[in-house]
């Protein structure tokens, strides 16, 4: 078993988790994070899920898929999520290729993003 630096993490807080991506992830390890992140969903009884994609310097078609892909498994098992740390850059790149996130929310920033998953979620208990 080798080991060196995590790719991303999964921690949680209350009723949330926050997903962090800290470097670069090819295909399959990016796959490994979807299916970690929906099974963590379930572990946890998320209510809400923050991904933090603010290490990444580039985001190809497949990773843009993929995350909105997630986002729409973590609204299949329960819960709301938001994309936040798009770097400009990253952004401009995105919107210049058609690229989007679907139906997924983003945010600046994970301040900005709890605070959005808060917002979301409240709303949804008092339905």
């Amino acid at each position: 078993m080798t080991s060196g630096p995590r790719l991303f993490s999964i921690l949680r807080q209350g009723s949330f988790l926050i997903a962090s991506i800290h470097t670069a992830l090819d295909d399959s390890q990016l796959v490994r994070f979807q299916r970690d992140l929906i099974e963590e969903i379930g572990r946890h009884r998320a209510r809400g899920v923050v991904i933090d994609v603010a290490a990444l310097d580039v985001l190809d078609s497949f990773a843009s898929r993929t995350l909105r892909d997630m986002g729409e498994m973590a609204r299949l098992r329960g819960a709301v999520t938001v994309i936040v740390g798009i770097q400009p850059e990253v952004a401009f790149a995105m919107v210049r290729l058609g690229m989007d996130t679907g139906s997924v929310s983003t945010a600046l920033d994970l301040e900005e993003g709890l605070l959005l998953l808060d917002r979301a979620t409240s709303t949804v208990r008092r339905a």
